[in-house]
């Protein structure tokens, strides 16, 4: 508008903030929405891509229930301490051969460890174990069996929700020592020192070792990762069921869910899925600090 009310010449609105320009500031122009965009980057999900990606939390909740399996048939005296020792043992050399054998990771800065470095850890902590056998038998003996199994069940459920499914060699420390704070409950309430010991062995085997061959192999044989999964999560349910019926079908239903329906309720909600950036976005700076 010009000094008496006339419209003056058309002004261009610029995008700038250092001229005064006759628009007010929150003013646009026509062009605004042609720099609309929608679900920029957003990553597409494949159903059975997802169920193999899910298949890490049912084979750590399977490695769950079998451990807890392991547990009742020591302490109804159906499983000898001896008999678990040697096949930990067994099982040990084995997966600690194919973890060898398989192709590691690209690491920078990382020196691979050698035999001999792994060799005096297991001895360490063997021995160790074995000597406080006795006494970690009788740490719980002045606290009632129901708190014990209360703070067991917290703890291994404390495990499963911190446990580090994305990267999980080597297993996270909060999740681990959960997981090692229920192996001693449990373990305290067994018959004998040697139970104890043997139950130990094999908590560091399925919480501590597994999970790192598990990794190894999901990077570089992801076929037989997902057999492998399969195969624990089918022992985890028939050896709860040897048990207890009940919480066999209890961790067939959650494992079909957390494996099966989630990953289809994950991919058929992606289609409604509803991201826009545009100009009022903040911006971005990308800097190249190569140069």
């Amino acid at each position: 508008m010009g000094p008496d009310g006339v419209p003056g010449p058309a002004v261009p609105w610029r995008k700038v903030l250092w001229e005064c320009q006759p628009f007010p500031d929150n003013y646009v122009d026509q062009r605004f929405l042609e720099e609309l965009r929608r679900n920029e980057g957003i990553r597409q999900y494949r159903y059975w891509a997802v169920v193999r990606e899910a298949g890490f939390v049912g084979e750590q909740l399977s490695c769950v229930a079998i451990f807890i399996t392991l547990w009742l048939y020591m302490e109804q005296s159906l499983l000898f301490p001896e008999t678990l020792l040697w096949t930990s043992l067994v099982c040990a050399l084995l997966g600690y051969g194919l973890h060898r054998a398989l192709p590691a990771p690209v690491e920078s800065g990382c020196e691979p460890r050698t035999r001999l470095a792994d060799l005096q850890s297991a001895a360490i902590f063997l021995s160790f174990t074995f000597g406080f056998s006795p006494v970690l038998k009788t740490l719980t003996e002045s606290v009632s069996t129901d708190t014990v199994y209360a703070m067991s069940a917290v703890m291994l459920l404390a495990h499963l929700v911190s446990f580090p499914y994305a990267q999980p060699s080597p297993p996270g420390s909060f999740s681990l020592n959960a997981a090692l704070f229920a192996s001693v409950c449990l373990a305290s309430r067994l018959p004998g020192a040697l139970h104890t010991f043997a139950m130990l062995t094999c908590a560091l085997l399925v919480f501590a070792l597994w999970p790192c061959l598990l990794q190894r192999l999901r990077g570089s044989a992801p076929g037989q990762f997902a057999g492998v999964c399969v195969g624990v999560c089918v022992a985890g349910v028939a050896g709860l069921g040897s048990q207890w019926t009940g919480g066999a079908v209890l961790l067939a239903l959650a494992l079909g869910s957390v494996t099966l329906l989630c990953p289809l309720l994950l991919v058929r909600l992606q289609r409604h899925k509803d991201n826009i950036q545009g100009p009022w976005d903040e911006a971005e700076i990308h800097e190249d600090l190569g140069h």
